[in-house]
């Protein structure tokens, strides 16, 4: 069993910080490995951070200076792969933190990425749309001019307060300003279809998490152990945050997985039901008033905090880092906590929660959804084909035929009619968004059974199986590379 990476020099003043609480949780599970001390070190490290600032004109004249980061954690795979976040909150500790949980997602469910993790310093709220195009483009034009992005260097993606939008202006940029004309459209993912977007990213994190949450309510042994029954039929579900992540999530859920919503939580507030209520009615009325609370088909929670400490079968933090610490681990009802938002659960929570016999599902796996697809965005790029287009007609014919094949073979004939109605229902070949959701779940159901096996193994937790995980297979791409020469 090798010694602690810990010794190696902090790359965080704030011992409390978002990146030593990931470092934390890293070196648990480095200590369960046998890695030279040199190699854990190295894993653990940030390869490379840049901060910078430029000015921007505001539409009523006034220069204002902008802040921003890029940090890139590893180039044991490359390009390096991760969002831009807008927030003023965004500093050099979250960028290096996220890159890092980038770097080991990616290394989980075996998308060739190294991680990385960019971030603009504003509220999006404040600025016109003029304004965030200006900011964005030079935000792009500073990208660029350090050598910080490209098909094969280092490939944005959108994060928090950032969409679509964001990724065609980057786009748009990166082609005015480099030769790259071949490739160019690989250099960003997360992009409108029509613009070499693939169909399937916009829900592709709360995809995941649905089929995270799915394959870990499928094993009986497990569940047994948490007093449920297996399968999320009827599963009580709460979720905090209904961004771009939890709303899907908590949409296929209670849509596919016929699980019920009891619990929403947003910034305003939360609302309860024991028994359930609809989703998407909960939708239409925030939409029509502003706020979730005082949604007809349940009661109001003034706290969204409080919301976490509902009783539950499956709690879903998918706003904030840092939203349930030791302050609170004791007070959460959940049987299964999902990490849907980046670092929802602090380490000496996370302890407190496995210790209580919560099934914790960590972010650096369940919220890998988005970067598999963005993966597969990529490739599309690259290939310069749309996912599903040489053998979409070819699968439609082959189902038709083998239909006419066994109506051949059959003693009562089918009429004509009910022929062409199992045509229509059994004769199709994959779109590409049903190619894209069929590779996310074989992702993240295979991910998610490797994770399990260390776990058993190592008698650990999943948190701590899933780091061990992340640490052998970069290891391992670093003696193929003759890193260590």
């Amino acid at each position: 069993m090798s010694a602690s990476p810990a010794a190696a020099p902090t790359e965080t003043e704030d011992p409390n910080g978002f990146l030593a609480q990931v470092d934390r949780m890293f070196d648990a599970a480095a200590r369960q490995t046998d890695h030279p001390v040199g190699v854990l070190r190295q894993i653990r490290a940030c390869d490379n951070v840049v901060r910078f600032e430029f000015p921007i004109k505001r539409d009523d004249g006034q220069i204002e200076v902008i802040r921003a980061y890029r940090a890139e954690h590893s180039h044991h795979k490359k390009p390096t792969k991760g969002g831009i976040r807008y927030a003023p909150s965004v500093n050099v500790d979250e960028v290096m933190a996220l890159s890092a949980l980038m770097s080991y997602k990616c290394a989980i469910v075996d998308v060739p990425f190294g991680g990385a993790k960019g971030g603009v310093c504003i509220d999006a709220r404040e600025y016109s749309t003029a304004e965030l195009e200006r900011i964005t483009r030079r935000y792009a034009f500073e990208l660029i001019r350090k050598n910080y992005i490209g098909s094969g260097i280092d490939v944005p993606a959108p994060d928090y307060g950032t969409g679509q939008r964001e990724m065609a202006w980057i786009m748009d940029t990166y082609n005015q300003m480099t030769e790259d004309d071949l490739n160019a459209l690989a250099c960003v993912t997360g992009k409108p279809v029509g613009q070499g977007g693939v169909r399937g990213r916009s829900e592709a994190t709360g995809r995941g998490v649905y089929y995270g949450i799915r394959e870990a309510c499928r094993f009986e042994e497990d569940m047994r152990r948490l007093g449920m029954e297996p399968g999320l039929k009827d599963k009580a579900i709460v979720v905090q945050g209904l961004g771009n992540v939890g709303y899907h999530a908590a949409r296929i859920l209670q849509d596919e997985g016929e699980a019920t919503i009891v619990g929403v939580a947003e910034i305003e507030g939360a609302v309860y039901n024991p028994d359930g209520f609809d989703l998407h009615d909960l939708v239409q009325h925030r939409e029509e008033t502003g706020s979730v609370l005082d949604f007809p088909d349940a009661e109001n929670i003034a706290s969204s905090q409080k919301a976490l400490e509902l009783p539950c079968d499956v709690l879903i933090p998918a706003a904030l880092e840092g939203v349930i610490t030791t302050e609170n681990a004791d007070d959460i009802q959940a049987s299964i906590v999902a990490e849907a938002a980046n670092g929802p659960v602090t380490a000496s929570a996370d302890r407190t929660l496995s210790n209580r016999g919560v099934l914790v599902i960590p972010d650096v796996y369940l919220n890998a959804g988005g970067v598999t697809v963005s993966y597969f965005e990529w490739l599309r790029n690259l290939s310069h084909v749309r996912h599903g287009r040489m053998s979409r007609r070819f699968e439609e014919r082959n189902a038709e035929r083998i239909l006419r094949a066994v109506d051949e073979l059959t003693e009562e004939k089918f009429d004509e009619d009910l022929m062409e109605r199992l045509v229509e229902r059994v004769g199709f070949g994959a779109s590409e968004e049903d190619l894209v959701n069929s590779g996310l779940e074989d992702t993240m159901a295979f991910a998610y059974e490797e994770i399990r096996v260390i776990r058993t193994e190592k008698g650990t937790d999943m948190r701590t199986a899933a780091f061990i995980s992340a640490i052998n297979k970069i290891a391992t791409s670093y003696e193929q590379m003759g890193f260590f020469p």
